[in-house]
């Protein structure tokens, strides 16, 4: 999938796949499935790290795990989360963060919110780099809202979403993330806009889907929000391969005589 993909399929009404990765080795499945385009989101801080929030992740780290994932999945289009603030401390070193993130082998970045940061969004778009916005629940904004709520209940907070989509893509971005918000404010932005809304938690109606892959292949449990489907139960499947490792060392079964390098 290249950028130019993103608006045809929306055109066309062809929804388009999105997972996260933040390694390799999952970066290579990832290569070798069907699914459209992977993020290097800063839930890598969680996943991968162990924090609490997203706030944990900062330009360094996210350039680390996107240079590892570009290595393993070459064949996908692939988005890079610009994380906490790196696009709050002026076009300078947003344009740093950005510049890191794209030699790392991202082929585009993803930012959450609009407003406050209007002139960094533009800039990096007219650096002919790609920007998808992210709206709706934003993570790095969790203690502003106090915890992982819904967003855009009401009629005044669903139209400053759909104004907030409407301004990004003014600005020049080529995609959106809609994160927890009520499917029909989802469905309307979808609709109102030309650029592809990407959902997580936003129902049918976006024009795709995003979730994270420790979610999706049920490997991380510390959250478990009630919009993941979990297609594999991959912490079980885990454990067990791990009880029989230990079980056929204690018992003598492993190594046998074609595991030697005699």
């Amino acid at each position: 999938m290249k950028i130019t993909d993103f608006a045809r399929r929306k055109r066309e009404g062809r929804k388009i796949s999105m997972i996260t990765a933040y390694d390799y080795t999952f970066a290579r499945i990832a290569d070798a499935s069907p699914v459209d385009c992977v993020l290097v989101g800063d839930s890598a801080a969680m996943v991968m790290h162990g924090h609490a929030s997203t706030i944990a992740a900062t330009p360094e780290m996210m350039a680390v795990h996107t240079a590892a994932v570009a290595k393993g999945a070459p064949s996908k289009f692939l988005v890079a989360d610009m994380p906490f603030l790196s696009f709050r401390s002026g076009i300078p070193a947003a344009m740093d963060c950005v510049a890191g993130l794209m030699r790392a082998g991202a082929h585009a970045v993803k930012l959450e919110g609009v407003s406050g940061h209007e002139d960094i969004i533009a800039a990096i778009a007219g650096s002919d780099i790609p920007v998808m916005g992210h709206l709706g629940l934003t993570p790095q904004s969790v203690f502003k809202f106090g915890g992982y709520k819904v967003q855009g209940r009401g009629e005044a907070a669903a139209g400053s979403l759909l104004a907030q989509a409407k301004k990004l893509e003014e600005l020049g971005c080529f995609a959106v993330v809609l994160e927890c918000v009520p499917d029909t404010v989802a469905r309307d932005i979808t609709k109102a806009v030309s650029m592809p809304t990407i959902g997580i938690g936003a129902g049918p109606f976006t024009d795709g889907q995003v979730l994270v892959l420790q979610d999706a292949l049920g490997l991380y449990d510390d959250m478990a929000p009630r919009f993941v489907k979990r297609y594999l139960d991959g912490r079980a499947l885990a454990a067990q391969a791990l009880r029989e490792f230990d079980s056929e060392i204690k018992s003598g079964a492993f190594p046998a005589k074609e595991h030697s390098c005699a």
